[in-house]
């Protein structure tokens, strides 16, 4: 898939690589830990060089030194957040990277090494229909537990993502979850993110938060459900892990 040929603009990549992943009953950070034998944020940033990325930033923080050794052979550039602030302020570490970029910036998780070039076509693609400014991924989950959940209008267009630990009881009972793979327009994405807040329960800068300012000034943002949640599902524990080695093992 070549990027620029299909659309006629450019595109780089943001990865975000840099949680500890407490729960993962390790030090190693998180991004790390292996499925099908290597690091999963190196079966991120192969995918971003597949679709033809121009420039990929990899976002650091926890025992960094560890993620640039094993990511050393990788034509990648890197960016760090030594403060785990959320994701927002993740995606702002960026910024004088991509500061004279004009394209679209893909966002990625380090931990979700199933996700394939097709269901990310089909991101970018619905993009490119709705001439949006941002789109992203959303999947119905049974046990929606732990994410964000997409909040719609009447109409079925977005109103805006709740997390977890900021929903209500209504929110929480809604089984559309975000999946955390977005794709921007860069300047407007650079433009908004610095007028997010920190106003939640976490005292995180959400990288969602850009996208009711998005829509607050009339632009589109459309979302892509996908059926394929096996490759939406990131990595919190072990038993997480040791089921995507699983499933990579049936698929390779």
């Amino acid at each position: 898939m070549n990027y620029s040929k299909n659309n006629n603009r450019q595109l780089s990549v943001v990865i975000l690589a840099a949680g500890k992943g407490t729960r993962m009953k390790s030090d190693l950070p998180k991004v790390l830990h292996e499925v099908g034998k290597i690091p999963m944020v190196a079966h991120t940033v192969r995918l971003a060089k597949s679709i033809g990325s121009k420039k990929t930033i990899v976002v650091i923080g926890h025992k960094y030194e560890l993620v640039e050794q094993a990511l050393q052979n990788e034509s990648v550039e890197f960016a760090y957040q030594l403060e785990q602030k959320g994701t927002g302020h993740a995606v702002e570490q960026c910024r004088k990277q991509l500061q004279n970029f004009s394209g679209d910036v893909l966002v990625l998780s380090g931990d979700v090494p199933l996700l394939s070039q097709q269901t990310i076509k089909n991101l970018i693609d619905l993009y490119y229909k709705t001439k949006a400014t941002a789109s992203l991924l959303s999947a119905d989950f049974d046990d929606p537990t732990g994410y964000g959940r997409i909040i719609r209008n009447s109409d079925g267009t977005l109103n805006r993502i709740v997390e977890h630990k900021d929903a209500d009881e209504t929110e929480l009972a809604v089984k559309e979850i975000n999946a955390g793979i977005y794709i921007f327009d860069s300047q407007t994405l650079f433009r908004l993110i610095s007028e997010i807040n920190n106003e939640n329960v976490q005292q995180e800068y959400y990288l969602p938060d850009v996208l009711p300012l998005i829509l607050s000034e009339k632009n589109t943002v459309s979302v892509d459900k996908t059926k394929y949640i096996l490759e939406i599902q990131g990595v919190n524990t072990e038993q997480q892990l040791d089921k995507l080695n699983e499933e990579y093992a049936k698929l390779h």
